[in-house]
């Protein structure tokens, strides 16, 4: 299901901030990562999400990128997360993984039900997906670091198509 190259499809969530998050909207002041994780429970996801939270800031303050996580929790569960590990992300709640479905695959999980697959996907300022990764398993996730590289380097991929 590679959405590349296609029309990011819009979507509106509520936020751990208390506010409605669309896409729109921050694709109106610059570039949206969006990471789709399995849950506040997940250990990989509180590590995977405390890169991307130390990462914010720079990537905010010189390219004007959005990061938007997205899981299938309920808001105060991610309020939860948010507070505990001091993330600096508002996280979005998917409860009924209306728009993860759109963007990436789920997976039964027999203690959490129906969770999405770890996937990030980086959206240019005119709402094309300029790179998608869906996870095989539980910790594959793509890095921090990578998606910097591929937001400074205008959206190239530092590897060849093949290993990604």
């Amino acid at each position: 299901m590679s959405l590349v190259g296609q029309q990011a499809p819009d979507f509106e969530l509520e936020s751990t901030s208390g506010k409605t998050v669309t896409l729109s909207d921050t694709l109106s002041n610059g570039p949206t990562v969006i990471v789709f994780f399995r849950g506040y429970w997940c250990s990989y996801c509180q590590e995977h999400l405390r890169t991307f939270s130390h990462l914010n800031y720079d990537l905010w303050r010189h390219l004007n990128v959005d990061i938007l996580p997205i899981s299938s929790s309920t808001v105060p569960d991610l309020v939860e997360m948010r507070d505990r590990f001091e993330l600096t992300l508002q996280l979005l709640s998917d409860e009924d993984l209306e728009v993860t479905r759109q963007y990436t695959d789920t997976e039964d999980n027999s203690k959490h039900g129906e969770i999405p697959v770890p996937s990030t996907v980086i959206v240019d300022t005119d709402g094309i997906v300029r790179y998608q990764q869906i996870g095989d398993d539980p910790a594959d996730r793509t890095s921090a670091n990578l998606v910097r590289h591929i937001l400074k380097n205008d959206f190239e991929h530092p590897y060849p198509e093949k290993y990604y």
